[in-house]
């Protein structure tokens, strides 16, 4: 666990972006077995959105950057950093931030992808921040981005309805005036529960043939209900441990922003740290899960929507395949 220090670390603006193609849960009932009462009672989902066919993970991270680039008024010139969180690259190399970095025109910045599962967010955050608070870096751009449509199948009832598409975005800088500044932040992993979400054709493991194609090994597959049990056993525990640590006890916390994942992952996770359902900010229901987009989209939402107000104290928190989880505290 870190409490930041060095420099102050200001959130300066915020935007998302979702592709226009929304699937609700009826339509997903006419690709495979099952119904939107199904979906809504085992998830809390109702409907998603999905990239069309000429839509790259690089286009939807372009969107909402320029979103929150205008709303904070930094020039994509003023960035040094670009960090992408995404699991769903347009292609493993080059990665989606060079590519956004050219798209912005942002000529004096570096950039990389993280890529740690849903929680690949958290990294980046926590990673643009402490560059800042070291001074390594003034102004950082971090994205979460998706396209997981395009790799799911679409016949697996237990993972298709869960997925969404769609993009979140962060200015994080110096600035005194901003909407929130960091005050702490962490990051974990138990590499043994490392088959629990995966996608194993393609790459060195299971290189692309025939076999791996006819095994379908280059789609998701994930273990939901062992994904469950870890989520609710160690994140309640971690998360009131990181709150003890920052000094701000987890009753304290204004607003919980999980990652968008699953109702009952959530509402499992609140009621074990004793903390009201009306505490958390959701959007499942609209967006599905976007994986390393979903936090940074709840995030926007919640400045936009008017939930979020000055001087509340935020916790953002994320978990995904790794096992890899991780917090961050801000104050706005």
């Amino acid at each position: 666990m870190g409490l930041l220090c060095g420099r102050r670390v200001s959130i300066l603006g915020t935007g998302m972006y979702v592709p226009e193609n929304v699937m609700t849960n009826g339509d997903l009932s006419r690709i495979v077995e099952t119904s939107d009462e199904w979906i809504r009672e085992r998830t809390g989902i109702t409907e998603r959105h999905i990239a069309a066919e000429n839509e790259l993970t690089s286009d939807l991270a372009y969107n909402a950057a320029m979103e929150a680039l205008q709303e904070c008024g930094i020039d994509p010139e003023e960035l040094d950093m670009i960090i992408v969180g995404t699991n769903t690259p347009d292609t493993l190399f080059p990665g989606v931030a060079p590519k956004l970095q050219g798209m912005l025109g942002a000529s004096k910045s570096g950039a990389n992808d993280i890529q740690a599962g849903c929680t690949s967010c958290i990294n980046s955050l926590v990673m643009a921040s402490a560059g800042i608070a070291s001074g390594l870096w003034d102004t950082v751009l971090v994205v979460g981005a998706e396209v997981l449509s395009r790799i799911l199948d679409w016949n697996d009832r237990n993972t298709c309805v869960l997925f969404g598409d769609g993009a979140g975005a962060v200015v994080l800088g110096t600035k005194d005036k901003g909407k929130g500044t960091v005050l702490s932040c962490d990051l974990k992993s138990d590499g043994n529960r490392h088959d629990l979400i995966t996608l194993p054709g393609g790459l060195v493991e299971n290189p692309a043939s025939s076999e791996t194609i006819a095994r379908r090994l280059h789609y998701v597959h994930m273990k939901g209900n062992d994904v469950f049990k870890f989520v609710i056993r160690i994140l309640p525990p971690y998360l009131k441990d990181f709150c003890v640590q920052t000094d701000i006890p987890s009753e304290e916390i204004d607003w919980w922003i999980f990652h968008q994942a699953n109702l009952r992952i959530m509402q499992s996770v609140l009621k074990r740290l004793g903390v009201s359902q009306e505490k958390s900010i959701v959007n499942l229901d609209k967006y599905g899960n976007t994986s390393a987009a979903s936090t940074l989209m709840a995030l926007h939402e919640g400045y936009k929507n008017g939930k979020i107000k000055e001087k509340d104290k935020v916790l953002l928190t994320s978990f995904g395949s790794g096992m890899t989880y991780g917090a961050l505290i801000f104050q706005a």
